[in-house]
């Protein structure tokens, strides 16, 4: 795990210390990454989302303005992540149940992936949905973040069976 084909980590230099990957060798394709992930919530919690009654106002507006802000800031928050034009950004945010699901898109044409971003954009908005009933449900919590799928670039389509 973390080590290329060639059994050689590709974020570690030779003297052992973290470095960026260069990626300026790398063709520039259309590449997109779907992520998802769940909040849970107490039934109540559920209830006033589905109602608009939460005090702070429309919660899953505002963690897909949330999420799409922060597939902008993922450079800025992972530290070997390249910075990336990115070129759309999609965010549904649902209420599924006693959860609310949450399943971001993101696309670029640039010379490296964007599962990053996407991974970013469901962490953040699920954060946004947790502060903004924080006062109401101090269990929820944020669970099953993960890639979904990602295509384009050298390794093309992968896809999580």
């Amino acid at each position: 795990m973390g080590e290329t084909q060639a059994g050689k980590f590709t974020h570690i230099n030779a003297d052992g210390q973290a470095k960026m990957v260069d990626v300026s060798d790398r063709n520039i394709s259309v590449r997109t990454a779907t992520a998802t992930g769940k909040v849970h919530l107490a039934s109540e919690v559920i209830t006033l989302l589905l109602d608009g009654n939460i005090p702070k106002g429309d919660v899953l507006a505002t963690a897909r303005i949330a999420g799409i802000m922060a597939a902008k800031k993922t450079p800025d928050l992972i530290p070997l992540a390249h910075p990336i034009a990115i070129h759309g950004v999609e965010v549904s945010v649902e209420v599924v149940g006693k959860v609310v699901e949450i399943m971001a898109t993101v696309t670029t044409a640039d010379r490296t992936g964007v599962e990053m971003e996407a991974l970013t954009v469901v962490s953040v908005a699920g954060l946004t949905v947790i502060d903004m009933i924080k006062s109401l449900d101090p269990s929820a919590f944020i669970s099953e973040i993960m890639l979904q799928r990602k295509d384009g670039g050298r390794n093309g389509l992968w896809e999580r069976v």
